[in-house]
């Protein structure tokens, strides 16, 4: 039995190692910022939240499972953090229960397996208390379908059983073997019978019939640990299958902690952004086919942490387009939208919420990055070659419908080089079916793609305020060549110049 609270199928469980995300990617992002805030010091949900993320779900219907048992989490946060603990209490104490030196014998293998089995078995009992309590609160098809099997497969007549075996193969009151003799006299045909109960002989009418016994003086060390090696040989088939149920136990509790972790680090996210008075929203997403990118106050989640409160948002209309080009002023909030694209994005891929008003997004076959780099006076080429080449492992990895975050890219050479480099990789990311956003200070690239869009286009520029200050808001607007230059004049001479 699994949860299947991320998926309906058996997917690999968050936290188990799987291909992440690039790092170049993480970095740009800031995604650490957001997972710390995920995992409130719990290395854990950390582990958990970055290995979430870090692959993304492509499928629409997945994405939307997901995100029901989300709302369920949303909806019933003091339930799901008790679920949780009491899973995770449940792996606690299969962990706690020592493995000792002779855990390798059968002997050792089944002590230790009913300790775990008799364990787990209370744990069982209080999980199947809460999923006929609790559990009927919660309307997810990943939470109902969980709830239904607990109650349908851990009933009282089943635990009861299930101690009641436990009992009997601790073998308390002798072990019951037939067995024939083979060739060469040797042993064949072990079998192992139901053990007598408390207060009953170890013998039984059927094995009487001899009458033949052999009692082991105290002192024939070598016979009892012939009888040792004799008595592994017989329960080492009941050992392994005793250990392998409760292996089963011990996974199922395990994977229900890791699954449950995402949705707990969700819970503390939400918690941290609805406290800076910040709002979030469960996202729709749309088909691949319609390349759908639209949202209203979306913001930059780990800014905002970071700030404590409310920072500028965005609105965005970009249904269908292929490219979204940004221009306009320094320091302007174009970066901070950039990231707020990407973490959204990667955030509905996970089946989280994201930090906006309302947002609806086609899933992106691969997220990635190309952010202008700082100097690195280490580097043996120069900065151009070193984003030529950084460009270059990208498109190596890129498919049909991925999405491209580009800030500043190939601003280290003369605008009219920038931008023939520029105009060249964005046609051929068109060409192939990858959508980007682009942030650029380059004139020349701007004004020739919005005179030419190689495919269907937004252009988003920063805006001012009447006093000529930056607002931090991206509004539709045609690219200026004086956004940059006013900027530098500003700066260089400490008064703004005047556009012609």
């Amino acid at each position: 039995m699994r949860p299947h609270l991320m998926s309906p199928g058996d997917d690999a469980r968050p936290g188990e190692p799987r291909q992440g995300l690039p790092g170049e990617v993480i970095d740009d992002l800031r995604l650490e910022h957001l997972w710390t805030a995920m995992a409130r010091g719990d290395e854990r949900l950390l582990a958990v939240a970055r290995s979430v993320i870090s692959a993304p779900l492509t499928d629409p219907a997945a994405i939307v499972y997901r995100q029901e048992v989300l709302d369920d989490c949303l909806r019933n946060a003091s339930p799901v953090r008790a679920l949780y603990d009491l899973a995770d209490e449940a792996v606690a104490a299969e962990e706690k229960i020592f493995r000792s030196g002779a855990a390798g014998r059968p002997q050792g293998m089944l002590n230790r397996a009913l300790r775990v089995l008799e364990e787990l078995c209370d744990h069982l009992r209080r999980l199947r208390a809460f999923a006929s309590g609790e559990g009927r609160r919660f309307r997810s098809t990943g939470f109902t379908r969980l709830f239904a099997s607990i109650r349908a497969e851990t009933d009282e007549d089943y635990l009861r059983e299930a101690e009641a075996v436990v009992e009997q193969l601790r073998f308390e009151h002798g072990i019951i073997v037939s067995v024939r003799l083979g060739p060469g006299n040797k042993s064949v045909g072990f079998r192992l019978h139901e053990p007598p109960g408390k207060g009953r002989s170890p013998s039984t009418r059927r094995f009487r019939r001899s009458g033949l016994t052999y009692t082991v003086p105290a002192e024939h060390e070598d016979s009892w640990r012939a009888i040792a090696a004799f008595r592994d040989l017989i329960l080492e088939d009941v050992a392994g299958a005793a250990a392998e149920s409760a292996e089963h136990v011990r996974d199922f509790f395990l994977a229900l902690r890791d699954e449950l972790g995402f949705y707990v680090g969700c819970l503390n996210l939400a918690e941290a952004l609805s406290g800076a008075g910040l709002p979030v929203c469960l996202p729709e997403p749309r088909a691949p086919a319609d390349r759908a990118l639209s949202a209203r106050g979306l913001y930059e989640p780990c800014l905002a942490l970071s700030l404590g409160g409310a920072v500028v948002d965005n609105d965005v209309d970009a249904d269908g387009a292929g490219l979204i080009m940004v221009t306009g002023a320094n320091r302007g909030g174009k970066t901070t939208f950039l990231r707020s694209v990407g973490l959204a994005q990667l955030m509905m891929q996970g089946g989280m919420f994201v930090a906006a008003r309302s947002f609806a997004a086609s899933p992106a076959d691969g997220v990635f990055t190309h952010f202008r780099r700082e100097e690195d006076r280490s580097m043996a080429h120069g900065k151009l070659d070193e984003e030529l080449a950084r460009m270059s492992s990208v498109v190596d990895r890129l498919r049909p419908g991925a999405l491209v975050l580009c800030n500043e890219s190939f601003v280290s050479t003369n605008e009219r080089e920038g931008s023939d480099i520029a105009a060249e990789i964005l046609r051929g990311l068109a060409e192939v079916g990858v959508r980007a956003v682009f942030v650029t200070h380059l004139y020349a690239l701007a004004h020739r793609v919005h005179a030419d869009p190689p495919v269907r286009c937004l252009f988003l520029t920063t805006g001012r305020d009447a006093g000529g200050e930056p607002t931090f808001r991206l509004a539709p607007g045609a690219p200026s060549r004086s956004a940059h230059a006013m900027d530098l004049y500003a700066r260089v001479f400490g008064e703004p110049a005047r556009e012609n």
